[in-house]
């Protein structure tokens, strides 16, 4: 008898699984979420990552292009997986595929590693003919998407880091090294500068109440994160971010790289105009541009043109608009949507050096300030104490 955890949305369909591979079923039992955690730390239940996700569809797309079978690249690469986890999801998908299952769906069974975009291409890669193609511009795709949160990330790393250290210096100076100036002037009965008393009492007030205030900034926080959860207000907080000075246009650059490399990508797989908009929609996740593609995909429908209804765009910039008009006239909408994510890609990049550039000096420049009102204030009081004395 053999027992095991395994995934799905009920009972019933578990059991049913096991019954297709010919297991008799005696009992299927609900695991506890402390179990569940425990079996996604240990690669039992959690998802690929995308560096994991994009090493395997590649490998996935080399053994297939040197002329393996699905059956026998996914057990050689569920064998030589580089963690539990890789293991248990190749292993899965296998299973069903083994099963008589296509390979769309048995990806379709692992919602956590595998997206609509990521299926509805190896499901045109299938039904064309060109698994391993396809796979490899997936592999790229994903390359390229993640080459683009690193770029995000990595510009925003070192203003953080700065900011950080300019504020954790300022908050030491307030509340560690003006205090010990206060017994002097007290013995000496000398009067403060109103500087000086000022950032004691801003140094007192942090030094008594910081850690209350860092408490209600976290249930601020956590209250703000749960009202983005209702669809209303999320949706004013995405128009708002379009709107903020400079984040509003970098964050509309990647809304259009994201949406046209999508695009792009499903059209030139054999994914129908309107089936491609639905899934390129769940790839963006500013509400305002998914309502915008959710009127394309419409006004597609209606023999409009999607471009028709992105004339008046307040989220997409308008070069991505016309080479989407002019591939709409030409019939070469896929490669003039990535044609136009190059250029929103490396739009993006630029944005960020630029953002960067701004960000670092202003942050070095207000530190200073900071420090040096600090210092002043501090030297001000102690040549008062000199003219006591004298």
């Amino acid at each position: 008898m053999l027992k095991g955890i395994g995934e799905a949305a009920s009972q019933a369909e578990i059991a049913a699984q096991l019954q297709r591979r010919g297991a008799i079923v005696l009992a299927v039992t609900p695991v506890n979420r402390a179990l569940g955690m425990l079996a996604m730390d240990f690669g039992g239940g959690g998802g690929l990552r995308s560096g994991e996700l994009t090493e395997a569809t590649r490998e996935l797309a080399s053994m297939l292009g040197a002329g393996q079978d699905i059956d026998r690249s996914l057990r050689l690469m569920t064998e030589e997986a580089t963690n539990k986890r890789v293991s248990a999801v190749l292993g899965r998908v296998r299973e069903l595929v083994r099963d008589g299952a296509s390979l769309a769906a048995a990806l379709q069974s692992e919602p956590k590693s595998f997206s609509r975009l990521y299926i509805g291409l190896v499901r045109a890669g299938e039904a064309g003919g060109e698994l391993a193609s396809t796979l490899e511009r997936l592999a790229e795709l994903l390359e390229r998407q993640r080459s683009m949160t690193a770029a995000i990330q990595s510009a925003m790393i070192y203003p953080a880091v700065l900011l950080v250290a300019a504020g954790g210096s300022i908050v030491f100076l307030l509340t560690a090294v003006l205090p010990q100036f206060v017994p002097l002037f007290a013995q000496n009965g000398v009067a403060l500068p109103a500087s000086t008393a000022f950032l004691l009492a801003t140094g007192n007030a942090v030094s008594s109440y910081g850690l209350l205030a860092l408490i209600l900034l976290g249930a601020l926080g956590f209250g703000v994160f749960q009202l983005l959860k209702r669809p209303e207000w999320r949706l004013r907080a995405d128009v708002l971010t379009l709107r903020l000075p400079l984040l509003g246009g970098i964050s509309r650059e990647i809304l259009a790289a994201r949406l046209t490399r999508t695009l792009g990508m499903l059209l030139l797989n054999g994914v129908p105009l309107l089936a491609a908009l639905g899934i390129a929609r769940e790839v963006l996740e500013n509400r305002a541009a998914r309502n915008e593609v959710t009127a394309a995909a419409e006004s597609a429908k209606n023999g409009q043109g999607m471009s028709a209804a992105l004339q008046n765009s307040t989220v997409f910039p308008s070069r991505m608009v016309h080479l989407l008009r002019l591939g709409e006239a030409t019939a070469q909408l896929g490669p003039l949507a990535l044609r136009a994510a190059d250029i929103h890609e490396e739009r993006t990049r630029l944005a960020l050096q630029r953002l960067v550039a701004l960000l670092v000096p202003v942050i070095t420049i207000l530190m200073g300030a900071a420090v040096a009102g600090i210092v002043s204030s501090l030297l001000l009081a102690m040549l008062s104490l000199n003219d006591i004395a004298q």
